[in-house]
């Protein structure tokens, strides 16, 4: 714990202190520098707190999707595709961009509901990473949840740009290409969705077209870097949030649990950057579920 324990220390400065720490940030008029900010390989950190959980007695189970969990009196009964039974006396779903499914099939609440966006990235070409030493992110917009277009070293030396965020045709959908008519008939009869999307429209369709023609994304990475062009940027990789939304459309920014179900705790919303504070989470996780289980 100690290392996400640390004081924080940040300092604030103008174009010339900006231009000490990214001299091709250009277009910057003033910062807050962390300094203390790190990168790192989730996949690595992943895979590392599995193994620690197996150290512990735990048992990961993969390509075990959940089709059912029901209370059926002294235990919870987890159903598997693949024909396994999960027995438990407890049960903690953490389902991500099928948490609001997860949940609501095993007697919880309806709402909030989950509503895929997608996150596309552009990578500068190799010789231009030297552009970018360090995060560098915008002052984002409280209207929206997204942290806007920014640029990410990545642990092998890529520089990631973006991303935007565009309504996704599938919960697992990474690319246009990828359409789930299910997912995407739930999304467009949710009523709260066209409550956030029709007054939004303007921005939503920009989205939609930045994604489309990479040229016009270029006009908000020239607000820091004003060299870069089209020539510097290739095609990345995308990400879908599981953005949760309450019945009348409203962003929901807040951790969000659900206790309704006998001896199940859901975590229905687990807002960005989960990653980045998992462990905090997970202290806050174990918490609820002590006080719920009564353990």
């Amino acid at each position: 714990k100690q290392w996400y324990q640390r004081r924080v220390a940040i300092t604030a400065g103008g174009r010339e202190e900006i231009l000490e720490i990214e001299p091709y940030c250009t277009g910057g008029i003033k910062a807050i520098h962390s300094p203390n900010t790190g990168i790192v390989d989730w996949r690595r950190v992943a895979c590392s707190y599995g193994t620690d959980f197996e150290g512990k007695g735990g048992v990961i189970l993969p390509d075990h999707e959940v089709k059912s969990i029901r209370d059926v009196g002294k235990e919870i009964r987890v159903e598997c595709g693949n024909g396994t039974r999960i027995t438990a006396r407890n049960v903690i779903t953490c389902a991500g961009l099928q948490s609001d499914r997860v949940a609501e099939g095993a007697g919880g609440k309806k709402f909030p509901t989950i509503v895929p966006f997608r996150g596309e990235y552009l990578e500068l070409v190799p010789e231009k990473r030297h552009w970018v030493r360090g995060n560098i992110y915008p002052v984002p917009n409280p209207k929206f949840p997204f942290l806007g277009v920014h640029f990410t070293p990545r642990m092998d030396g890529s520089i990631w740009v973006g991303p935007n965020a565009v309504l996704a045709a599938s919960r697992e959908g990474y690319s246009w290409t990828e359409i789930n008519r299910n997912d995407l008939f739930e999304t467009l009869t949710f009523r709260g969705f066209w409550n956030l999307a029709l007054p939004n429209l303007s921005y939503g369709v920009k989205e939609v077209a930045k994604s489309l023609l990479t040229p016009l994304q270029i006009a908000d990475l020239q607000k820091f870097i004003p060299e870069i062009g089209v020539s510097d940027l290739v095609r990345g990789s995308a990400g879908v949030r599981a953005q949760a939304m309450s019945e009348d459309g409203a962003l929901v920014d807040d951790f969000t649990f659900d206790e309704t179900c006998y001896g199940m705790l859901h975590v229905r919303n687990a807002p960005s950057p989960a990653a980045t504070s998992s462990l905090a989470i997970a202290d806050m996780v174990v918490e609820r579920a002590e006080r719920h289980f009564k353990w």
